[in-house]
């Protein structure tokens, strides 16, 4: 029975200029599980590490930013075959610093509707459904 790896996800939103939403999205590296996809930003878990803290630390790591405050969204299962995720995904809307890819990955924002022309991780798939029930 293969380890489940529990992560803590991160859904940057903002607003633009045009005052339509945003979000913040970098792309796996190739060298890496489901590379060369696009992810909303995130990571492991650690041993005696809150969610929350995870996300804290892994949002600063990944891309920089601060997490002031965050709406949990979801809770995904998935068994990509190889491997065994459980997302844990958090709406991050109040946050200091401007998002940037700090592992040479490819980052961007997009709209909701480009969001939904992207090769995501199945198990992304699950929040972009999400996103359409609540409307951010």
């Amino acid at each position: 029975m293969s380890k489940i790896i529990h992560v803590a996800v991160g859904v940057i939103v903002a607003t633009n200029e045009q005052q339509q939403t945003q979000y913040f999205l970098t792309k796996r590296l190739e060298h890496s599980h489901q590379g060369g996809k696009w992810e909303f930003p995130g990571g492991k878990v650690e041993n005696g590490e809150t969610v929350a803290q995870a996300l804290a630390r892994e949002l600063k790591e990944e891309v920089a930013i601060d997490v002031l405050s965050c709406l949990p969204l979801t809770v995904i299962s998935h068994d990509y075959g190889d491997k065994k995720v459980c997302l844990e995904v958090f709406v991050v809307d109040n946050y200091s610093g401007e998002p940037t890819a700090q592992e040479g990955q490819q980052q961007g924002w997009f709209s909701f509707n480009e969001l939904q022309q992207l090769d995501f991780p199945a198990a992304n798939q699950v929040i972009i459904e999400k996103l359409v029930t609540i409307k951010i």
